[in-house]
């Protein structure tokens, strides 16, 4: 690391040179890319901030600063020292007129080029990629959604109140449990969601919520899916599926508006259409799955679902995104049949073969990211549940108290953030939404 004066100096961020128009600033960060003209270097410099352009006069600099600055490496890192102009023809409409510079680093070879290259190839050096303008667009608005969702969930009195990660038994089905080695001999597994504890925590402190990695075992190679991924989860007591249907649709309102007040230029960056989510607002269309069924049976009549769909099954891909695709915002399918739903899922008093749950589908095709319901409040129907999935009593015992101390309607949803941003970022696979994802066979970088 150099000890040298400009890296001693104080450093202004580039998303801020507004501030600074017609003072000397020292900007730390890299080289993102250069063009040269003659005796003048247009080094373009990111800090994480954002990009500037800078103007480098041969004979307004030291020689050892213009040969050092000649023909610098993409992604050496340096420090310069300059001038703020205002120029609405540069990367965010400022510039830097360049009087002093050091190079800190310099780096040569840098892998990603601008030529195209393969997603595996990517994927392998994710730890540089996420330097890119398109990737560093999208995992800022990952930071907005997730702002926003703790920002809604505490402005509407949650308590966040986070769950293990280390579970003794399945919530969401044994196929796609990770297990792992305790101590003795025993075994644990990876949470595949934390609402069994939210459970617990709604009935001490009323509205909770918890928020961090979940872990599915899945093996799908499909643009929706991740083995690992961050997911919200509020929880509250006193609460139906109707109570349910109404946060979420609050809820996502109140994201996509986050979003397009602080992130246009990211969006504009990812060539997003904002008028689509512009469109986002209360209320929200409700189909019941009976209805949702007929849609997609008209599908396959007309040609649009090679397959058809009967009633009793869970929706597939195909499926959600048709529905979703007829809609200009997110679209409430409820009452599936309980068949197809989580055991602790209560079931619909007026047809106990279907469950009081909902699944919120994103417009667009992108399909299901916000599942959730009301919850079985009676400790025999749990019993009777736990017996009929063959899952390990003991491991649920804790879970039975809720029902035998203080049992009341209660309910609460879950959202897949990486789904959420793919859907406001208009982005294909959720693979780019996560700094470091983690797929079927992929555990690199």
């Amino acid at each position: 690391m150099s000890n040298s004066l400009l890296f001693s100096e104080p450093q202004v961020r580039v998303a801020d040179l507004r501030r600074h128009v017609g003072e000397e600033v020292t900007i730390k960060g890299w080289l993102y890319n250069a063009r040269s003209s003659g005796k003048i270097l247009f080094p373009q410099v990111r800090d994480g901030s954002g990009i500037v352009q800078c103007v480098v006069v041969k004979n307004a600099v030291r020689p050892e600063v213009w040969e050092a600055l000649d023909h610098l490496g993409q992604e050496s890192s340096l420090i310069v020292r300059g001038r703020v102009r205002e120029d609405a023809r540069a990367p965010g409409g400022y510039e830097l007129d360049v009087t002093d510079a050091e190079v800190v680093q310099a780096a040569t070879g840098y892998p990603i080029t601008p030529k195209e290259h393969g997603v595996e190839f990517l994927l392998d050096h994710r730890h540089l990629w996420i330097r890119s303008r398109r990737q560093h667009a999208i995992l800022r608005v990952r930071h907005t959604v997730v702002r926003a969702v703790r920002d809604f969930l505490d402005g509407e009195g949650f308590i966040l109140c986070d769950a293990p990660i280390l579970t003794p038994a399945a919530c969401e089905g044994t196929t796609t449990l990770f297990e792992v080695n305790y101590f003795e001999d025993e075994k644990a597994y990876l949470t595949q969601s934390g609402q069994l504890y939210n459970e617990a925590t709604a009935a001490a402190f009323g509205r909770v919520y918890c928020f961090g990695p979940t872990f599915r075992a899945e093996k799908s190679k499909t643009r929706r899916h991740l083995t690992e991924f961050w997911m919200v989860e509020p929880e509250m007591a006193y609460a139906t599926i109707d109570d349910v249907m109404e946060l979420s649709e609050r809820f996502l309102t109140a994201i996509v508006a986050r979003v397009l007040d602080e992130r246009r230029e990211e969006l504009k960056i990812l060539e997003r259409d904002t008028s689509k989510l512009e469109r986002i607002a209360p209320p929200f269309p409700r189909l019941h799955y009976d209805e949702a069924v007929r849609l997609l049976q008209q599908g396959h009549e007309n040609g649009a679902l090679a397959t058809r769909f009967e009633w009793g099954g869970d929706f597939g891909a195909p499926d959600e995104t048709y529905i979703s695709q007829l809609f200009d915002r997110p679209v409430m399918v409820h009452r599936f049949p309980a068949a197809v739903k989580a055991f602790y899922m209560a079931r619909d008093p007026e047809r106990p073969e279907l469950a009081l749950g909902v699944d919120v589908l994103a417009p667009e095709g992108y399909g299901e990211i916000i599942g959730g319901g009301e919850r079985a409040t009676s400790l025999e129907f749990l019993e009777e549940q736990i017996r009929a999935h063959e899952l390990p009593r003991e491991a649920f015992e804790w879970y039975l108290d809720l029902r035998r101390y203080g049992s009341v309607p209660h309910a609460g949803f879950g959202m897949g953030i990486e789904r959420c941003v793919a859907w406001l970022c208009g982005v294909e696979h959720v693979r780019e939404t996560i700094p470091f994802p983690r797929m079927l066979y992929r555990l690199r970088p």
